[in-house]
């Protein structure tokens, strides 16, 4: 596991240029089952990806709502790893987790020393991620909200998906194709940029991440 840096660590003292040291960040890939987490892992991540998926089996059924996404055969057993670099001194580690509520009890382990998270969101299945959404916020932990735009999905603006998972102003929602390098990069980049916003928040007198 990446523990949490210091907030010496995360912090840049010498007018704004990268810290000789690499800052690795923790950050979670939240959300419902099937909604995209394994493969936005996968898209971005600069090494091969640490997957943990496993076939569906009749033992599923009944158990695992899979409704809308009746084509997905997998499901992520423990978690997804990857890792990417956002710029020279800033590298992110990313943990996907589990979607199914029967493997929630792994989530307070993998958020263990984490900055931040990305709850994916599927407007074809828009409640399932809620779940995800309470427990950061009740942990306070910062978060993003990522639209994975299927080609069946229903189109919502920003605006509207944030009325509907009653979100304040400052939780930014952005839309994404997780299967693209770029855009999953971008959904990182505005997470990046939201941690800054909440540590300058907490920490007036403080230097950027």
């Amino acid at each position: 596991m990446v523990s949490k840096p210091s907030e010496n660590a995360v912090a840049e003292g010498n007018g704004g240029h990268a810290p000789a040291t690499p800052v690795a960040v923790k950050i979670l890939i939240a959300g419902g089952f099937g909604v995209g987490k394994t493969t936005l892992v996968g898209a971005v991540s600069e090494i091969r990806p640490l997957q943990t998926e496993e076939l569906l089996t009749d033992q599923s059924l009944g158990v695992d709502d899979t409704e809308g996404v009746e084509q997905k055969t997998t499901t992520t057993v423990a978690m997804d790893f990857g890792r990417i670099t956002i710029r020279d001194g800033l590298v992110l580690y990313l943990f996907g987790t589990p979607g199914q509520d029967r493997f929630w009890f792994m989530w307070d382990e993998l958020s263990f020393g984490a900055l931040g998270a990305v709850v994916l969101a599927d407007t074809r299945r828009l409640a399932d991620c809620f779940p995800a959404v309470d427990y950061f916020e009740n942990r306070g932990l910062p978060f993003v909200i990522a639209v994975n735009c299927f080609d069946d999905g229903y189109d919502y603006t920003p605006e509207e998906i944030r009325e509907a998972l009653d979100l304040g102003d400052h939780t930014p929602v952005v839309l994404c194709d997780v299967r693209e390098r770029a855009s999953g990069k971008e959904v990182l980049t505005t997470l990046v940029k939201h941690l800054l916003t909440v540590h300058q928040a907490q920490n007036p007198a403080g230097v950027s991440l």
